[in-house]
C-alpha cells in the first residue's frame, strides 16, 4: 500500500482551510490540501452573499459580543465569543484586506468601507462586495494560496476516514495511547486508488451538512463528511441539533437559491400573496428578527394561508440601485423569469448553516490529539443555539488563523506513525438508483421529521428510519467498490443519524431548535 506523507493535511478548500494553510505556510512546513471536487471553487464560502462582520463606525467588541450572545439564545461559550470579538476585526484587516487584497465596497470617498446592518445586529458593521462577498473573498484567497511553494493542492480526492491508533494501528498496545489522528485514508476519484495520507497534524475544514435536508441553500458537496468521519473516529461532537434554516431561499421549480439577508437589511419587506407584511406580528424587529424567528414565521404564514411560499419585496427601491447592489441575485432571478426590480421574490426557508459540529477549543483542537476542525464543521461554541448573521466567514478567518498557528507546533507526539493493515474494499458495482433512493429517504426524513418544527414523536420516527437506513448503507459501503457517491451517502446517513440523536436529547426549544407543543 503506497503511503504519502505531509506535515499538515487540510481537508477542504473553503475560507477556513485556506486561512489555516496560509498561516501555517509561513513556518516552511509542507502543507497538503485535498478536496473531493474537481474545482477549487467549492464549499459554502463562494456562495456567501451578504458580507462579513468587521466593525461599525461607532461599534465596540462589547456591542458585538452582546449581539452574538443574544442571537445564540444564551447558549454561547463566552470565551469563544470574547476570542472572536477581540481578534476578528484585526484579522479581517490583516488577512483579507492587507494580505489577500479583497475588494470590499467603498463609499464615494473611495476610502471608507461601506457597512450595512443585518438581522439582530445593533450596528452597521457588515462589510461586503455587492452580493458576492464570499465569491470575492474565495477568489482572492485561492489566488494567494496558489503562490505558496510549500502548499500542495490536490483536487478530485475524497477523504474516506480519519486514521487513528484505535482503528488502524496494527500495534496492539497503541490502544493505550491517548486517542489521536495521524492522517486520512483517501480515494483518488479518477483512478479509484485508495491510499493513506499520513500527517503530523490534520485539519478538517469540510464545511456544512445541508444536503441531508430536502431544501437547502448549500452546494451539492455539503454532505456532512467531516462530522461523519469525526463521529466514527470517536471525536466529541455536540450541538448538532442547532441547524439554522435561512428564511429566504428562492422558491422555484429548478431548486432553491439563497436570497441574502442583506436584502432585508437594505429594506426588503416580507409579505404574503396579498402584499401584506406580517413579521411585526411575530417579533418587534420585524423582518430583521433572528433567522429562526423569521423562518418559523414564514412557515406559519404558509400553513395559515395554505400557500407554497411567501414573498420578499424590494421593488420599492430604484431599479439601478438594485442592479448595482445585488447583481448576482438580480441576474439569477431574471434568468428564472423574475424581475426583482418590478415584482416580489417567492421565498421559503431552507437548511442553511450548522451551528453545531465537532467540539473544538479556541485554536480549533478537537478531543483527538493532532486533529483540528475549523469553519462550519466545527462547534467552537461561538454561535450557541443560533448564529448571528455574517459571523460565519469571520469565524473561518479567526479559527483558521489560530489553528494554522497552533498546528505548526511540534507537540502531541506528532512524529509517530504506526504500522497499518493493507486496505481492503468490496467488489460489487454500485446501483445508482439505490443511491438516489437512499438519499431521498434521508432528505425527506430530515425535512419532514427533523426540520423547522420538531417533536419527540417525529424525532423517534426519524431515529427508527435512519438507524435502519444507516445500517443498510454501511453494509452497501463495505461490499462495494468505492467511489465518491457511496462515500458521500455513507457520510450523509451517519451525519443525519447523529443529528437526530442530538435533537432527541434536547427536549426544550432553544434558538434554531424548535420543539412543538
Amino acid at each position: 500500500m503506497n503511503k504519502k506523507h505531509t506535515d499538515i493535511l487540510i481537508v477542504g478548500v473553503g475560507l477556513a482551510g485556506i486561512v489555516a494553510a496560509i498561516t501555517a505556510a509561513k513556518s516552511g512546513k509542507n502543507i497538503t490540501i485535498i478536496t473531493k471536487t474537481k474545482s477549487l471553487v467549492s464549499g459554502n464560502t463562494p456562495w456567501a452573499q451578504g458580507g462579513i462582520v468587521f466593525k461599525g463606525l461607532q461599534d465596540s467588541p462589547e456591542k458585538l459580543k452582546k449581539d452574538i450572545m443574544h442571537a445564540g439564545a444564551g447558549h454561547c461559550w463566552e470565551e469563544a465569543v470574547n476570542h472572536l470579538c477581540k481578534n476578528g476585526a484585526q484579522l479581517v484587516q490583516d488577512i483579507l484586506i492587507d494580505t489577500l487584497g479583497v475588494k470590499f465596497d467603498k463609499e464615494k470617498d473611495d476610502v471608507t468601507l461601506k457597512r450595512v446592518s443585518e438581522g439582530a445586529h445593533s450596528d452597521a458593521r457588515v462589510i461586503y462586495n455587492q452580493d458576492k462577498t464570499g465569491s470575492s473573498i474565495h477568489e482572492a484567497a485561492l489566488n494567494y494560496l496558489q503562490t505558496l511553494e510549500n502548499v500542495t493542492i490536490v483536487t478530485n480526492h475524497t477523504a474516506i476516514d480519519l486514521l487513528t491508533f484505535s482503528h488502524h494501528s496494527t500495534e496492539s498496545t497503541d490502544i493505550y495511547k491517548k486517542p489521536a489522528c495521524f492522517g486520512v485514508m483517501v480515494l483518488n476519484n479518477q483512478t479509484n486508488q485508495v491510499f493513506p495520507m499520513l500527517a503530523s497534524k490534520t485539519i478538517l475544514a469540510t464545511g456544512g451538512l445541508g444536503q441531508i435536508f430536502l431544501h437547502t441553500t448549500n452546494p451539492k458537496e455539503a454532505t456532512g463528511d467531516g462530522i461523519a468521519m469525526a463521529w466514527r473516529a470517536g471525536a466529541r461532537c455536540f450541538n448538532l441539533h442547532y441547524v439554522q434554516f435561512h428564511p429566504t431561499a428562492l422558491y422555484h421549480p429548478s431548486g432553491r437559491f439563497l436570497i441574502s439577508e442583506a436584502l432585508r437589511g437594505e429594506g426588503a419587506k416580507l409579505v404574503n400573496a396579498s402584499g401584506n407584511e406580517f413579521m411585526h406580528s411575530y417579533h418587534d424587529m420585524g423582518a430583521l428578527a433572528p433567522r429562526d424567528v423569521v423562518s418559523r414565521a414564514i412557515h406559519m404564514e404558509m400553513i395559515k394561508d395554505d400557500a407554497d411560499c411567501m414573498f420578499l419585496d424590494l421593488s420599492h427601491k430604484a431599479s439601478d440601485w438594485i442592479n448595482n447592489r445585488f447583481p448576482t441575485i438580480y441576474n439569477y432571478c431574471l434568468n428564472k423569469g423574475i424581475d426583482i426590480t418590478k415584482e416580489a421574490i417567492p421565498v421559503v426557508p431552507a437548511a442553511h448553516y450548522s451551528c453545531g459540529g465537532i467540539g473544538v477549543n479556541l485554536v480549533g483542537k478537537t478531543s483527538l490529539k493532532r486533529l483540528y476542525a475549523i469553519g462550519e464543521i466545527a462547534c467552537s461554541g461561538l454561535h450557541g443555539a443560533n448564529r448571528l448573521a455574517s459571523t460565519s466567514l469571520l469565524e473561518c478567518v479567526v479559527w483558521g488563523y489560530f489553528a494554522g498557528q497552533d498546528s505548526i507546533e511540534d507537540k502531541d507526539d506528532a512524529d509517530y506513525f504506526p504500522p497499518m493493515h493493507n486496505w481492503k474494499q468490496g467488489t460489487d458495482t454500485i446501483d445508482k438508483a439505490r443511491l438516489a433512493q437512499e438519499w431521498l429517504s434521508i432528505k425527506n426524513t430530515m425535512w419532514n421529521l427533523a426540520g423547522l418544527m420538531r417533536s419527540q414523536d417525529k424525532l423517534h420516527s426519524a431515529m427508527h428510519i435512519l438507524r435502519n437506513l444507516q445500517s443498510d448503507v454501511e453494509q452497501l459501503y463495505q461490499k462495494s467498490q468505492l467511489d465518491p457517491n457511496i462515500i458521500a451517502l455513507r457520510n450523509g446517513a451517519q451525519t443525519a443519524l447523529a443529528l437526530i440523536a442530538s435533537a432527541t436529547e434536547a427536549r426544550e426549544s432553544c434558538g434554531t431548535h424548535y420543539v412543538e407543543g
